[in-house]
């Protein structure tokens, strides 16, 4: 322990620190349960009247979609593809001979 800090000084910053982790944890569940049609500037949660579900926070099953993270796009990239002249598409098939036989 510092001697330059009080016993009430100490005390102070463990409150301000678990009050921190408190906040922190309640804004995270908050984000975590945001529907995905609810977005920074629609009502969601305590603001949309809705009392009962500050009374008690109800253990949430873990989602299966994360609502804070964008969409992720389904299709890969175009596949691109070059034709080879036929002295080229010899030379590759001698290289992935010689690979085939670990030489």
């Amino acid at each position: 322990m510092p001697e330059h800090l009080s016993i009430p000084q100490l005390a102070g910053v463990a409150v301000l620190a678990l009050a921190a982790a408190v906040v922190w944890v309640m804004c995270l569940t908050r984000v975590l349960r945001r529907g995905p049609g609810e977005g920074r500037g629609g009502t969601s949660g305590w603001r949309s009247g809705r009392r009962a579900d500050l009374a008690a926070f109800p253990v949430l099953p873990a989602p299966s979609v994360l609502s804070a993270l964008p969409a992720q796009r389904q299709a890969g990239p175009q596949l691109e593809s070059v034709e080879l002249t036929p002295a080229e598409e010899d030379a590759f098939a001698g290289l992935v001979r010689r690979f085939g036989a670990g030489g």
